[in-house]
Order: structure tokens, then C-alpha cells, then sequence
């Protein structure tokens, strides 16, 4: 299978490399894109990511396996990120991830069509713990109580194509 970026990633690809002498900082950017174009990075988005910044594949894997954001296999078409690390965890983060878990019937790390659940170590809200992210849009001070509503409220949100948070 071969895969090719569209017309306006491949442009804003370019754009990004020529505001740095290499193209290594360009690598979260062009993952994003990759991640956002295709699903998910399967080893053809990492080639292709690598052959499109003349980088090794294995910087390019390094780099998508050690970010939390990025995902290797499908996975649900939003995606929940209950942070459980020291802040969280104290204000009942685990048992909002609990929550979701019942309520998605999803043990983290697992995806169904609509949902992914993840368990993030950071998620750098810890003032508003326990939080949660979904692509970009936080949800503060949760609460167990707050889960359902927050459901909710993801499902209601249109998508376009394509488009994974």
C-alpha cells in the first residue's frame, strides 16, 4: 500500500521546512498531519513521513512510538485522554477514568468506532485536576458524575472526514 499526503499537507510541509535549517524539527508536524490524513501512522505513514523529510525511518518511528498522541492501530474517531498522573490521581482521576470506562465499556487502551480510551500521564492541566483532552478541547475539574454529559457532548460534535481528535 502507498501512501501520499495531499496537496495541502505536502504544502504546509514545505512551509515548515523552510523556516528550519533541517528537517528534523518539521517530524511532529508532518506525524500530525499523517495521523490526522490517515487515522493512524502504519508503517507506510512512517515512510512516508521519513521519505518526505529525507529522514531514516527509524528516527521517524523513534519518534511516533515515544509520543502518547500519536497511534500506531485504528482507533475510535474521538479520542479521550484521562490524565492520571500525581494531580489527577489525587483528585480522583482514576476513578473518572473508571467512569468513562463503564460508561464507553472500554478498558483504556481499547478503541471502539466512535471511542478510544487512554490513560495519559500528563496532560499538563494539574491546577484544574483531575482533566481530561479530547483532541484539543479540555474538560477541568471533572468529575465522576460529569462523565456521562461529557459523552455526550463528544458524540454531538460533527467530524469532518477523515478527522480524528
Amino acid at each position: 500500500m502507498s501512501l501520499e499526503f495531499s496537496a495541502e499537507s505536502k504544502k504546509k510541509i514545505a512551509a515548515l521546512c523552510e523556516r528550519y535549517p533541517t528537517k528534523r524539527p518539521v517530524v511532529l508536524a508532518a506525524l500530525h498531519l499523517a495521523q490526522k490524513e490517515f487515522g493512524h501512522l502504519s508503517d507506510d505513514a512512517l515512510r512516508l513521513v521519513g521519505t518526505t523529510l529525507d529522514l531514516p525511518y527509524a528516527h521517524v518511528y523513534g519518534v511516533a512510538t515515544f509520543y502518547t498522541m500519536f497511534r500506531r492501530e485504528p482507533g475510535g474517531r474521538t479520542t479521550i485522554r484521562v490524565c492520571t498522573n500525581i494531580s489527577c490521581m489525587l483528585r480522583g482521576g482514576y476513578e473518572v477514568l473508571d467512569e468513562f470506562s463503564a460508561k464507553l465499556k472500554l478498558a483504556p487502551g481499547e478503541s471502539s468506532k466512535s471511542f478510544s480510551l487512554v490513560e495519559e500521564e500528563c496532560i499538563a492541566a494539574c491546577a484544574n485536576a483531575p482533566a481530561v483532552l479530547c483532541g484539543t478541547k479540555y474538560f477541568l475539574d471533572v468529575t465522576p458524575a460529569q462523565v456521562a454529559a461529557i459523552i455526550a457532548e463528544l458524540e454531538r460534535e460533527p467530524r469532518p472526514e477523515g478527522e480524528v481528535a
